[in-house]
């Protein structure tokens, strides 16, 4: 997995909250749009369902920047 994917991923995701080229590995994400516990739950669905990975709120919310978040993702991807 790289960063771009899951930049890109979650941009489309997201696309009606953030700008296309918007997200870069050290943005941090909670600025770039508004972010809520919906929108948490839609970030774990979505790792859930793209890359088979579980993530929390805790997670995130230990993520300051998109980086942080790829980090954790891919530790658990092992």
């Amino acid at each position: 997995m790289k960063i771009d994917d899951l930049i890109a991923i979650v941009e489309e995701e997201f696309e009606d909250e953030i700008e296309q080229g918007q997200l870069k590995a050290d943005v941090k994400f909670r600025e770039v749009f508004d972010w809520n516990s919906i929108n948490a739950l839609r970030l774990i669905a979505l790792v859930k369902t793209e890359y088979d990975v579980t993530i929390n709120a805790e997670d995130i919310q230990q993520s300051e920047t998109v980086n942080d978040l790829f980090r954790i993702i891919d530790e658990r991807m092992g």
